[in-house]
């Protein structure tokens, strides 16, 4: 089933959100907890313990960042007209799939074959 233009304009609204938080999270990531100083931290554990939210927090960046990507790809697919086809088979991606994971490029079926060849190998 091909995609209609209210479903295309809906599915970019979601994703430029979406992409509108992530940078949001990391512009406050960069003004807020970029910046351990060992002078406002009593002593060692409360230091680890900072750096440790810190590497974890950098972690999540880390993930949105790849998400982030994941979304500039489905925004150009939009653009260009190729978005809903997956990547594997280029069947189309059903809408209840591209609603609950508008930044996918994978349809249900390739999407769990990708997870048991994972799960196989990891």
């Amino acid at each position: 089933m091909a995609l209609t233009k209210t479903n295309l304009t809906a599915l970019r609204e979601v994703l430029e959100e979406k992409k509108a938080q992530i940078i949001k999270n990391a512009q406050a990531t960069l003004a807020d907890e970029m910046t351990l100083d060992a002078d406002d931290l009593p002593d060692e554990m409360d230091l680890a313990s900072s750096e440790y939210i810190q590497s974890f927090t950098f972690r999540l960046r880390g993930r949105e960042k790849f998400l982030l990507d994941k979304i500039d790809q489905a925004l150009e697919k939009i653009a260009n007209g190729t978005y809903g086809k997956c990547d594997e088979c280029e069947e189309d991606i059903s809408l209840k799939r591209l609603e609950a994971r508008p930044e996918t490029n994978l349809c249900i079926k390739c999407k769990e074959e990708q997870e048991r060849a994972e799960r196989a190998f990891g």
